[in-house]
């Protein structure tokens, strides 16, 4: 991916799908996290699968969850049965729908922070207990939730490798790493062997992330931000307030802030796919509109001046 200004300005609004290896899902995800954690209170479990119904409702087709997105230290796995649920009571054809989870950070009683573990037993162990809570014969895409600094990245890496052989994953990725740890992953998997890369991404967080953005475009790897509206402390519902140039551009279209914002995101390639939380129906129908929000030359060099 090219990073000057005319790319940046004239790429593709939206296509009707984006890849990421072979899977074929929308261009906005859904992130369910808020379902399991950062809220308090939670949102209740009806509220939560109406949620992911009413995101497939609108045409997206990706899920994304993880082992460690649970109230406590012993419901690993409770995002990933909501999510199970959700789609098995969909009214509609789930079959399309892709499911992203993610594991290698374990949560122990009365141990903090989280501690994280590469290991080929404890990934092994993790795969197989997200197919059970997902309730699947395989995983569409299977992130590396987070390094272990304990051992070398590679062999991560080479583990999900071995997983990915047995049939248990379809797709590897992984998430929160640098452009060095890129190219590990992508030495060891082959070309092509890398689907996905899943790093914060936002107006306000971007200062570690956009290289790596701009990494998976030249290498034909899918980027998958999430919290792409600045996150669950209070960075989404303010986004418009806190960058003016989306609040014109909002108003402008007669759209939320937080529709300008992931419109934008998506034009800054045909790899990126940002995955909005969300615990409400309103929140993820109100992004999915971002799909088919079509900003203008003008809008987007006006956007542009987010990133430095």
């Amino acid at each position: 991916m090219t990073t000057d200004n005319a790319s940046r300005f004239s790429a593709p609004q939206v296509a009707a799908q984006r890849r990421i290896g072979s899977l074929a899902v929308s261009p906005i995800g859904l992130g369910a996290m808020p379902f399991s954690l950062g809220k308090d209170p939670l949102p209740p479990r009806e509220q939560a699968i109406a949620t992911v119904h009413a995101a497939l409702d609108a045409g997206v087709t990706l899920i994304d969850t993880a082992d460690v997105y649970a109230p406590r230290w012993d419901m690993m796995g409770h995002n990933e049965q909501i999510v199970a649920e959700a789609l098995r009571t969909w009214s509609g054809d789930a079959s399309q729908v892709v499911v992203a989870t993610k594991g290698g950070i374990t949560r122990e009683k009365d141990v903090f922070p989280n501690r994280r573990n590469a290991s080929p037993e404890y990934l092994r162990s993790a795969v197989e207990a997200s197919l059970t809570a997902l309730g699947v014969d395989t995983i569409d895409l299977y992130y590396w939730h987070r390094p272990d600094r304990s051992r070398r990245y590679a062999d991560g890496v080479e583990a999900l490798a071995a997983l990915q052989q047995e049939g248990l994953i379809r797709e590897i990725g992984v998430s929160n790493a640098n452009v060095e740890e890129l190219d590990v992953a992508r030495e060891v998997l082959g070309e092509g062997g890398l689907a996905a890369v899943q790093n914060e991404f936002s107006p306000r967080f971007h200062h570690t992330s956009h290289r790596e953005l701009q990494y998976c475009g030249e290498h034909g790897i899918a980027f998958v931000p999430w919290s792409p509206l600045g996150g669950i402390g209070g960075g989404s519902k303010g986004v418009g307030e806190r960058f003016l140039q989306v609040q014109r551009v909002a108003e402008l279209r007669d759209v939320s802030p937080q529709q300008v914002v992931l419109a934008w995101e998506l034009s800054l390639g045909e790899h990126v796919i940002p995955i909005p939380g969300a615990s409400r129906p309103e929140s993820i129908t109100d992004s999915a509109q971002a799909m088919s929000l079509a900003l203008s030359v003008d809008d987007l060099e006006e956007l542009a001046t987010i990133l430095p």
